[in-house]
């Protein structure tokens, strides 16, 4: 009996020993390479989510004092700076007060820019921590930040802590630390920080985003988007080459904002529903590999050649991303909308498909040829073009042929610019705030660690701290509004 009990007693510590070091094993195992601790819950990676601090407030609606003249201090003058002054040359209520580049043939460039628009000349800085001079002025209150990835948050957060608003380019963080850093300081410092995501601002992306929330496609359930680009003539023309070497260093998709950026305002993101966990994964690096050993003269490349990413909402909402800049194959960012009732898709074709009843109901009978919609093809030309016009987005109606005729990728670009600084000199809540520059932001490093880690589920941080329900949709502001 003593031996049967002996045996029992030794199959009981037997399991709770294996059973403590499941638990262990599934739930406390720290991941590597994260920029911040990291664990396994549920057999799910969970980052850590730093709390709010004392003093600190959400920054949802946050509407700064209007600014009658927007101050401007632009940072990074390589690819995208100098369009960027250009655009601004063509915003009333504008001063552009300084001009920084790393190297200071790029900044004094500029300067042409302004002459020749009858605008005076800017102070200009250059070096490693020039930026930090231009943000010491007291005469600016935006900084603009077109720097390589790099160097966005360093510069932005500077710019924060010395009382400026600031605008970066995409992605505006690299890193999951990074990306808090940014909603730190901007709730500590109550000062805007958007991410310059142009592509919420085409003409396409606007209007179906208008027809979304008008209810023409029913109840959306699942969108996509990409950037499929291949920048094979672009790579030599990269600054002291910070992209490729960025890319060969890092897995993941690191550039996702194009598409993922009007997926998340198309499903209010924050806004009523958040982004709650994704799976990512990879090819393996075929022409990656080529443009490291031609330019960088390395076998060595971390990111593949194609990356696709599901990402789940909390109301069962899914987005697919995908990343491509390596392939032979034409521009492409996907941008498709699937409701409950019809249908949105810009590339490679452009093309709309609607519930007959539902259409009618929100066009008010001013569609032509509703019965003949064909649900296994895109509506007639005749039906989409009055629907666009039904639907075409207020900034398009108010904006959109200057922002044709000034240019920036086909005028979104100016649209944004000017969005910005309407609402900077109205003392509006912005299009885009700092939970949106994060959330899109933190892709980089969400799907790098779901490929390194067998395609493993990642949870994405609620950089709203618990606020993401607070809010009823995605709205934008205007003077006198109703």
């Amino acid at each position: 009996m003593k031996h049967y009990k002996s045996h029992f007693y030794a199959l009981i510590c037997l399991f709770f020993a294996t059973n403590a070091l499941f638990v262990s094993c599934n739930q406390n195992t720290g991941i590597s390479g994260t920029s911040l601790p990291a664990r396994i819950e549920n057999g799910m990676i969970v980052f850590d989510e730093p709390h709010r601090a004392a003093g600190q407030q959400s920054m949802l609606q946050f509407a700064a004092d209007p600014i009658p003249v927007v101050r401007v201090g632009f940072v990074g003058l390589g690819m995208r700076g100098p369009d960027a002054v250009e655009r601004f040359c063509h915003i009333d209520g504008t001063s552009v007060v300084a001009l920084c580049d790393k190297y200071e043939d790029r900044a004094v460039a500029c300067q042409k820019i302004l002459s020749g628009a009858g605008r005076p000349e800017a102070a200009v800085y250059s070096g490693n921590e020039g930026y930090k001079e231009l943000c010491e002025r007291d005469d600016i209150d935006l900084v603009y930040i077109c720097t390589n990835w790099q160097m966005h948050v360093p510069v932005a957060l500077y710019a924060l802590e010395h009382g400026k608003h600031v605008a970066i380019e995409v992605p505006s963080a690299t890193t999951i630390e990074d990306c808090w850093k940014l909603v730190d300081a901007s709730e500590r410092n109550r000062k805007h920080c958007m991410i310059l995501e142009n592509c919420c601002y085409d003409f396409f992306e606007m209007t179906a985003l208008n027809m979304a929330q008008h209810g023409v496609f029913g109840e959306i359930l699942h969108v996509e988007g990409a950037y499929i680009h291949n920048l094979e003539p672009f790579w030599k023309h990269y600054a002291d080459n910070w992209r490729l070497e960025y890319n060969q260093q890092h897995d993941g998709d690191q550039y996702s904002t194009h598409g993922y950026g009007p997926d998340c305002q198309v499903l209010d993101i924050h806004r009523g529903d958040k982004l709650n966990y994704l799976v990512s994964m990879s090819t393996k690096s075929v022409n990656g590999k080529k443009r490291a050993k031609e330019i960088m003269n390395t076998e060595e490349f971390a990111q593949g050649d194609h990356i696709c990413t599901l990402v789940k909402t909390e109301k069962g909402k899914t987005i697919s991303i995908q990343h491509n800049t390596f392939s032979y194959r034409p521009y492409n960012r996907l941008y498709q909308i699937t409701g409950s009732d019809g249908f949105a898709n810009k590339y490679p074709s452009e093309g709309f498909t609607f519930k007959p009843d539902n259409l009618g109901d929100q066009a008010d009978g001013q569609v032509p040829d509703i019965e003949n919609l064909n649900i296994h093809g895109f509506a007639p030309a005749d039906v989409v073009a009055k629907m666009k016009e039904i639907y075409r987005h207020p900034f398009e109606k108010e904006i959109g042929m200057t922002a044709k005729e000034i240019g920036g990728h086909g005028g979104m670009d100016y649209i944004m610019d000017w969005r910005l600084v309407y609402c900077l000199h109205n003392g509006l809540p912005l299009d885009i705030d700092v939970y949106d520059t994060a959330e899109w932001s933190c892709m980089g490093e969400l799907t790098e660690t779901s490929i390194r880690n067998n395609s493993m589920p990642v949870k994405v941080p609620d950089f709203t701290r618990g606020d993401w329900d607070k809010l009823d949709g995605l709205k934008f502001h205007f003077v006198n509004e109703q």
